[in-house]
């Protein structure tokens, strides 16, 4: 899948993601708590579409009775029993660390029960990178898929945890199959370093580090306004030459209020989709909202999936 994913005519930049997700194979996928219609139906449209191999975990007769009354055969799915959605997601953490899975998937459960037990120090899924979300967003107006991080999970994140934020997001994209390379756009309110703006400074350093090795597989640009980070007249108008003013294709925001903000202005005013995943655990996280229409958690999956298969290509091997 190159960059051309992000051409606006049909078939859409998820259409494309979903059919190179279906050409690899299906992973393990520990599903956490799909005690309702919609977080079920996400995990059953994308094991039906041959995206995932789900392992649903939860009260089992709970999810048997939703999945009754959704009309969904489940009898090929491994069911884990569990108590409650706090149960769920500790035993969620603890397939994957028996190698059972090798992605996790949120169901109906919060978002924060689930990250308590990734993000856990003990028993966790953390690794030496920062934990970040990224927005994989397919807006019909802009040729390319967009990338928004992070508009989940750091609310504040200070220059070491936008470091791993940013090479997070890279990764994904490069290991995704996005394209090499990507344009990183680093944004504030203004495209000039001001010590007014804190925002603005941090930006400047990140390009700094990314010049220094500090951040690499990327081509990375800030301080941008928004205006000048996506639309080549406006970046011109303001005198910004560079490769990625006009044409980012991923937008690191300042903070999540911002990115929060951003990323459903995108989806209410100019009619976006918004998968979801979970980036620097163990494996990938695919998050979803109640709110995502049924192609976009299929996305999450399919994004997930491929950039799961990646890593696992790349994984060293061990010798006997």
């Amino acid at each position: 899948m190159s960059a051309d994913i992000g051409q606006s005519q049909p078939p859409s930049k998820y259409d494309r993601l979903i059919a190179a997700a279906k050409v690899v194979p299906p992973l393990p996928t520990v599903v956490v708590h799909p005690c309702d219609e919609t977080s079920l139906r996400g995990a059953f449209d994308s094991a039906q579409a041959g995206i995932i191999r789900p392992i649903l975990v939860g009260p089992e007769a709970k999810v048997r009775d939703t999945a009754a009354r959704s009309g969904l055969d489940i009898s090929g799915f491994e069911i884990v029993n569990a108590a409650h959605s706090e149960d769920a997601a500790a035993k969620g953490v603890e397939l994957i660390h028996a190698a059972k899975g090798e992605m996790l998937m949120k169901g109906s459960l919060h978002t924060d029960e689930l990250m308590r037990a990734v993000t856990a120090k003990s028993g966790g899924l953390r690794t030496n990178r920062r934990i970040s979300h990224v927005f994989v967003m397919d807006v019909p107006a802009y040729a390319e898929t967009l990338f928004v991080t992070d508009a989940a999970i750091n609310i504040f994140p200070d220059l070491d945890a936008k470091r791993d934020i940013i090479q997070n997001a890279i990764d994904l994209y490069s290991q995704a199959g996005f394209g090499k390379a990507p344009r990183v756009a680093i944004l504030s309110a203004v495209e000039t370093v001001t010590s007014k703006i804190p925002s603005t400074i941090e930006a400047a350093a990140l390009c700094k580090m990314a010049d220094r090795g500090q951040i690499t597989g990327g081509v990375l640009d800030g301080p941008l306004a928004f205006d000048n980070a996506i639309d080549p007249e406006a970046a011109r108008i303001k005198g910004i030459k560079s490769e990625v003013a006009g044409r980012a294709q991923i937008l690191v925001v300042p903070d999540l209020e911002a990115g929060n903000m951003l990323a459903k202005n995108l989806a209410y005013f100019a009619k976006a989709d918004g998968a979801g995943i979970v980036l620097g655990a163990r494996v990938p996280v695919v998050l979803t909202s109640r709110a995502d229409t049924p192609r976009a958690r299929m996305a999450s999956c399919a994004v997930a999936s491929l950039y799961a298969n990646a890593r696992r290509q790349h994984a060293p091997t061990v010798a006997a």
